[in-house]
């Protein structure tokens, strides 16, 4: 891979990574829920899940389970249920709120793990991921440049790192802009409401694709 190649693949990647979709808009509403420090959680779990597309994506694994049928409706399918779990889990943290404290509003270490984990299951569970290394990374690989698989671990590599710091760096301005216009619980179960609706849209939109 050459600098201009990287510098091209960067370019479109930041361009990707900050168009609004799932991961930026969960890391938005986890960030102005909770906190930076949730947002942030949520950030290292995708991009942790990123690592499993990527390994699958430059070895061929990728290709070979989603030409199958079956396999792509089943990751397609489980997706889709951990996402209405989502919707439910959010909908219940709303009404907890009304009666009293909700169980996550803490920082906690196992608050945090628990959103981490979250992430990572959002973006493993998701085939659109997949297919979108299987589309976007070959078009940066040549094959008179070196091992194919060693070129698209490279670029995913570089596509990891890039969404890391976009999407720490949304969650630091996403808290605080939260701070400033979303005080009060009022705002805070608006919040929730779009989120436990974003899951909801998420997880029909995934029941939808088609290889």
């Amino acid at each position: 891979m050459d600098w201009g190649t990287g510098a091209g693949f960067l370019a479109a990647s930041v361009a990707l990574t900050l168009m609004p979709g799932p991961d930026i808009l969960f890391v938005i509403s986890q960030s102005i829920i909770g906190s930076s420090k949730k947002g942030a959680a949520v950030a290292f779990g995708l991009c942790t899940g990123l690592l499993v597309h990527i390994s699958a994506a430059a070895l061929g694994v990728s290709a070979i389970v989603y030409g199958a049928p079956f396999a792509f409706e089943t990751v397609k399918i489980l997706g889709a249920l951990y996402l209405f779990y989502l919707a439910w889990q959010s909908w219940r943290s709303i009404h907890s709120r009304v009666s009293g404290p909700s169980q996550e509003s803490g920082v906690g270490e196992s608050t945090l793990f628990r959103l981490y984990r979250r992430g990572i299951l959002m973006n493993v569970l998701n085939p659109k991921v997949s297919l979108f290394f299987l589309a976007f990374l070959p078009q940066f690989v040549s094959e008179d440049k070196g091992s194919v698989a060693l070129q698209m671990i490279l670029l995913g590599g570089l596509f990891l790192l890039q969404a890391l710091v976009i999407f720490n760096v949304v969650a630091f301005l996403a808290h605080r802009i939260g701070q400033q216009f979303l005080q009060g619980e009022k705002a805070r179960r608006r919040t929730g409401w779009f989120q436990t609706a974003l899951y909801l849209v998420l997880g029909m939109q995934l029941l939808l694709i088609s290889r």
